[in-house]
């Protein structure tokens, strides 16, 4: 049987594979995209989806490069121009604002399933990108210097480079033999869409509690979306209590800042850990995303290091030769462009729960002065603005 050739075949078509897919295809770049699950479609009817990303400057900017930036405004995104984080241990709190950097706004809060389905709608526009969904990988070989990339429908795929952005249970990281290193932070992350009595004011807001951090994360029509790190134990339980009870002890987590819940959809929990696989890349392999790193989400930027990651691949293979897309020597470019950034993020989010987390007096009188501190100095609040925008 003769195998299709590709320049590329990406497994995994979620945000970040996606994205890499839209890049490289509008490029005129022969790609395979495969994804095992059905991609979410938008209807602007529906409920808020659960799962929220809060989309920096620098993805912004790359979405409009892959042309899907326009799609992904015409349904539901919403801008916010302020962020308030503050300590429940004190007194300690910081506040930025857009205007601080001469900025329209700080990031948009936007549901996963209309960045998906946007890139989506994009990709098969694309004629040289064909999508195989629903569809796995089965088994991966090599003939010479090609990959053989047998699917479920025992059709075989042949390309010099195969990327992993198949989420933190990557299929291909297994196949290739590359390990993980995981921490698990022993909470989960619960989520759900509100309505409050005051509204969120175009507002992200954040507060740290000894269990971990609450972030209620701006939507559309007055609604937010929250996501509440806690121990695994406590998130189960708040899952069973009635909206009532639900919305009660949500209020005052937040201190009331934006009022009583008002509204309250679906609630949902999902396991938090911290990941990077050992390697980035295998000659004619490369992992991007979830597939090689996750962080905790106190700080909301796991899927904007994940966008790098694919921008920073696409530089590098756009701009040498399709035939070697595949050379260790340029693959490693690109792992010696992104590991050491991704490894650092990390450790810092890791580095601000376990801060956060003690109930120590002496800790809590020395993060809350911090806070205090570094509200006081512009300088400061604007590298760290700047930082969190991709700039």
């Amino acid at each position: 049987m003769k195998q299709p050739v590709f320049d590329a075949v990406i497994v995994g078509a979620g945000i970040v594979g996606a994205t890499l897919a839209a890049i490289l295809g509008k490029a005129g770049k022969r790609i395979a995209l495969i994804e095992a699950n059905a991609t979410p479609s938008f209807d602007a009817e529906s409920e808020f989806d659960l799962r929220v990303s809060a989309i920096n400057r620098a993805s912004q900017e790359s979405f409009e490069a892959a042309g899907v930036w326009s799609k992904i405004l015409s349904k539901r995104a919403h801008a916010y121009d302020s962020m308030h984080v503050w300590d429940e241990g004190g007194s300690g709190e910081i506040n930025f604002s857009a205007s601080e950097v001469g900025a329209a706004n700080l990031g948009h809060i936007i549901e996963n399933s209309v960045i998906q389905s946007s890139l989506m709608e994009q990709v098969i526009k694309e004629q040289s990108v064909e999508v195989f969904c629903p569809s796995r990988v089965v088994a991966l070989s090599e003939v010479e210097r090609s990959k053989i990339v047998t699917l479920d429908s025992g059709e075989q795929l042949q390309t010099c480079l195969m990327i992993g952005a198949d989420g933190p249970s990557s299929v291909v990281r297994e196949l290739v033999g590359i390990d993980v290193e995981r921490e698990d932070y022993g909470q989960k992350g619960l989520v759900a869409t509100v309505k409050s009595e005051h509204g969120h004011k175009d507002t992200a807001w954040q507060r740290f509690l000894p269990g971990g951090p609450l972030a209620l994360l701006p939507l559309n029509n007055g609604f937010s979306s929250i996501v509440w790190s806690l121990p695994a134990d406590r998130a189960s339980r708040l899952l069973r209590l009635t909206d009532q009870e639900f919305c009660r002890q949500l209020a005052e987590a937040s201190e009331y800042r934006i009022g009583a819940m008002t509204e309250i959809g679906k609630r949902a929990a999902f396991p938090l850990s911290g990941s990077q696989a050992t390697s980035y890349v295998r000659p004619g392999v490369a992992l991007i995303g979830d597939a090689a790193h996750t962080i905790h989400p106190l700080a909301g930027q796991g899927v904007n290091l994940g966008i790098k990651d694919a921008v920073v691949l696409a530089d590098i293979l756009l701009s040498q030769s399709v035939r070697d897309w595949g050379s260790y020597k340029q693959l490693r470019r690109y792992e010696r462009a992104r590991k050491g950034e991704n490894f650092v993020a990390m450790k810092v989010m890791e580095g601000f729960k376990h801060l956060f987390g003690h109930d120590v007096e002496f800790v809590k009188i020395a993060r809350n002065t911090g806070l205090n501190v570094f509200n006081s100095v512009p300088q400061v609040k604007q590298q760290i603005m700047r930082s969190a925008m991709g700039l």
